[in-house]
């Protein structure tokens, strides 16, 4: 029986391969993760200056996972300008248990046992799997999607060992760590000028609502960090590959080859290895 834990995550995953579908499905993805900031900043820092303050000890942790989310946005950013939502979405969430686990090993010690191990060897082969498929993607586009994979892992070992020293204020804790997407929009704005952030307002409309569903998705992951290893949640939640391509099919009308969607539903078993 699944615990309402795992329910959660799950939900999380869904949640998470839903903004990813929204941030992929407007033409120009880095006016679209601004918005999704712009939407994520404000809400972030409300319910900051609202809660009770984390402790101490968490505060170098929000600093720095709020800098390598940023780094993270980016990436992601890159990544889709260069592949479909279906080809980078898998190998970028598919890789990051692998570093999560082992990260996880190394500055919490959390053990990797066999299962876990198994699963490791699962989401290798599905990754090296898209390589070998007719439509292979490109080395720049694997290359960008591996990068931000790296991205995820290194903030999900940041965030799962900062909630923990948080004091038991997980909300506190996800909000000040969102507060810090107030600087998307200054980089935005940099490299583009104010002027360039003008768009629809059903673009706009749909990238802040991808912000705001970022926020629940994270921060259920954050809130279980603090109860079950970071390895496990992890693997939970990038089971959300299979909702990801399915989303792709359905909405964004991308092409799911039977071999594609067998890549993914490797990727999500050995996800779930990591997790047990």
């Amino acid at each position: 029986m699944i615990s309402s834990m795992s329910g959660f995550v799950l939900l999380a995953a869904l949640l998470h391969a839903t903004w990813n579908a929204m941030l992929h499905g407007n033409r120009d993805r880095f006016l679209s993760m601004t918005w999704m900031s712009i939407g994520i900043a404000p809400i972030a820092t409300a319910v900051a200056l609202s809660v009770p303050v984390p402790a101490q000890a968490a505060w170098p942790y929000i600093a720095v996972s709020g800098l390598v989310h940023g780094l993270y946005n980016l990436c992601l950013v890159y990544a889709y300008q260069r592949s479909d939502l279906g080809e980078a979405y898998p190998i970028a969430r598919g890789s990051s248990p692998m570093l999560v686990a082992l990260g996880a090993a190394v500055f919490a010690n959390e053990q990797i046992h066999i299962l876990q191990a198994a699963g490791i060897a699962l989401v290798s082969c599905g990754i090296i799997s898209f390589a070998l498929q007719r439509r292979r993607p490109s080395r720049e586009s694997i290359v960008a999607a591996l990068l931000t994979g790296a991205t995820i892992a290194l903030y999900t070992v940041i965030d799962g060992i900062g909630v923990r020293r948080a004091g038991g204020h997980a909300i506190s804790y996800t909000a000040w760590m969102f507060a810090f997407y107030w600087l998307m929009p200054a980089i935005f704005i940099a490299k583009r000028g104010r002027s360039a952030l003008r768009a629809s307002f059903a673009d706009i409309g749909t990238s802040v609502s991808g912000g705001v569903v970022s926020i629940a998705a994270y921060g259920i992951v954050i809130w279980a960090m603090q109860y079950g290893a970071m390895g496990t949640v992890s693997a939970l939640r990038e089971t959300s590959v299979v909702f990801a391509v399915l989303i792709g099919r359905l909405f964004l009308r991308e092409e799911v080859t039977f071999a594609r969607f067998v890549s993914c539903v490797v990727i999500a078993a050995g996800a779930v290895c990591i997790g047990l």
